[in-house]
């Protein structure tokens, strides 16, 4: 195991952007809903539910919300039908872009999701064109403080992780999807805090943007479509140079 991972350094700043909007429970119950329509309302029979089941509640999404949420998407009561739609394209300084969305109105989405692309200096493209360079993964975050490393680092390759990297006050675990509640429940065993659970698209290769200007235009078309009431993911492979990145938050 590595002691990094091929991870760029925008996360913390989709954290923040996570962090404000007003509609992380509409995210977080969105999840649940294409997971129940996709596997079924079992979560015990559907990781991906249960997946989607932990993240709502480690965002304090009320159990009443989660239960509607998940009949919603086995069909058991109305509501708004919504399907998973996945965007490619290219940033500025060719970074690649995913954005994963769900919708009721794809016509709607595409239209604007293209839209933000081109006046943020990107474009988007074919299906594939750049789902190749990252790979999904079970990321299983460790409250850091107080934390050995080397012991932490041990628990999880046990478990079968495969990297870990520390990030601002959390260490991120990194393994297969089908392993993230294995690995997630021999840290906790262990005795670590395990602050949060997710499936995220890892970029193989990553991208270095040191001119102060294009990283900018980076990070604000990524804004853009955190933004967007549709989408729920942003990936990208830019990796920016810490002090370029206390530049631009200057």
């Amino acid at each position: 195991m590595a002691g990094h991972s091929k991870w760029a350094n925008i996360k913390h700043r989709k954290a923040a952007q996570d962090a404000k909007k007003g509609a992380v429970y509409q995210r977080l119950t969105r999840a649940i809903i294409a997971a129940a329509k996709a596997g079924g309302g079992d979560p015990n029979a559907n990781f991906r539910l249960k997946v989607a089941i932990e993240r709502a509640r480690a965002g304090n999404v009320p159990m009443d919300n989660i239960e509607r949420a998940i009949k919603r998407g086995t069909g058991e009561i109305e509501g708004a039908i919504y399907e998973e739609v996945t965007y490619e394209g290219y940033g500025p300084a060719g970074v690649a872009i995913l954005v994963e969305t769900m919708t009721d109105n794809r016509n709607r989405t595409a239209a604007e999701i293209r839209s933000i692309f081109s006046k943020g200096g990107g474009s988007i493209g074919e299906a594939g064109c750049v789902a190749w360079n990252f790979d999904r993964k079970g990321v299983v975050k460790v409250e850091a403080a107080g934390v050995d490393e080397a012991s932490l680092l041990d628990v999880a390759a046990e478990a079968g992780a495969e990297d870990m990297q520390l990030e601002g006050d959390v260490f991120e675990v990194y393994c297969e999807p089908s392993l993230m509640s294995q690995v997630g429940q021999a840290i906790r065993e262990a005795g670590y805090v395990v602050s949060n659970m997710e499936l995220a698209m890892i970029p193989k290769n990553t991208v270095v943007v040191s001119d102060k200007q294009e990283a900018a235009k980076i990070l604000a078309l990524i804004d853009k479509f955190e933004d967007h009431d549709d989408v729920q993911n942003v990936y990208s492979n830019v990796e920016i140079p810490d002090e370029v990145l206390e530049q631009i938050d200057a």
